[in-house]
C-alpha cells in the first residue's frame, strides 16, 4: 500500500474518530473502504450510462449494414 497525507474538515475528522472508535477499525480501513465502495458505484454508473445509451439508440441507424456504409464512406473520402 501506499501512505497518503489527506486533510479533512473538522467535523469530518470529528465523525471519522467516532465512527473507528464505534467499530474498532482503523480510520484507515474506513477510509480505504469508503474509497472502493465510491470507486465502485462509479463503476456501475458508468455501466448503467452506457448501457442506457445503447438501449436507446438502438435502433436509428435504418441504412441496412452500418459498418459497409461507414467503410464506403472512408473509401469515398480517401480518393
Amino acid at each position: 500500500m501506499v501512505r497518503t497525507v489527506i486533510s479533512l474538515d473538522p467535523e469530518d475528522k470529528a465523525w471519522l474518530d467516532r465512527k473507528s472508535r464505534r467499530t474498532g477499525r482503523s480510520m484507515a480501513a474506513l477510509i480505504r473502504e469508503a474509497v472502493s465502495r465510491y470507486r465502485a458505484e462509479e463503476k456501475r454508473r458508468r455501466k448503467s450510462s452506457m448501457t442506457d445509451m445503447l438501449e436507446k439508440t438502438s435502433g436509428l441507424w435504418k441504412r441496412g449494414d452500418a459498418l459497409s456504409w461507414q467503410k464506403k464512406m472512408r473509401d469515398e473520402r480517401n480518393r
